[in-house]
């Protein structure tokens, strides 16, 4: 019932109908997700690029991917670059930030989404997504740290669980990506999700 407010309301708010796919939940795929940005201060942060990549059933469709370069207003500086390795010239041809959101919104739609730390993507996304569309991301989220620190509980209740990326990738065994890639990053976090899955934490 909640849900259906919350989708009546958000339907209320669509300045664009071209967005309405965004509510019509689609349960059959999902979608990885990761950006790539100027700082991790949410208010502050700009986006330098996004990565997805849509899964269905047990499969990473990676022929169905994701990948756009975002120009930011103001220049990475070198302190960003070190960390994601995107300088000044790399991003400014980039798209600008409301045209790649439109098209990680198509791609994206109604899809479910998955990410590792998936609620900071979500709210710099959501600086962009609100004005363009009138609404938040109303997409429902798998957060892959959650799934996996309840796998770790489900093992020993008194541990106390390391939630960093390499840690899950080493104990979850999957293969481990050049990291602070938006694309390659979304990918991980698809391959952490079906592993979690396989252990009935999906």
């Amino acid at each position: 019932m909640i849900g259906a407010l919350k989708k009546q309301w958000a339907a209320h708010r669509l300045k664009d109908p071209r967005f309405a796919m965004l509510l019509q939940e689609q349960n059959q795929e999902l979608v990885s997700l990761d950006c790539e940005t100027t700082s991790l201060n949410v208010r502050d942060a700009e986006l330098l690029s996004i990565g997805a990549v849509k899964i269905r059933g047990q499969r990473i469709l990676s022929s169905e991917s994701f990948y756009v370069l975002v120009r930011p207003e103001r220049k990475p500086d070198a302190g960003s670059v070190r960390i994601h390795g995107l300088r000044p010239r790399d991003v400014s041809d980039g798209l600008a930030p409301q045209d790649a959101v439109t098209r990680l919104l198509d791609f994206i739609g109604g899809r479910p989404l998955v990410g590792y730390y998936l609620e900071y993507d979500v709210a710099i996304l959501n600086k962009y997504v609100q004005p363009l569309t009138g609404i938040k991301l109303p997409n429902r989220q798998i957060e892959v740290s959650g799934r996996y620190y309840d796998y770790k509980l489900r093992q020993n209740p008194d541990s106390n669980v390391d939630l960093r990326l390499a840690t899950l990738v080493d104990d979850l065994r999957v293969p481990a990506l050049p990291r602070h890639d938006a694309l390659n990053d979304a990918i991980t976090a698809s391959m952490l999700y079906l592993a979690l899955k396989k252990r009935g934490f999906g």
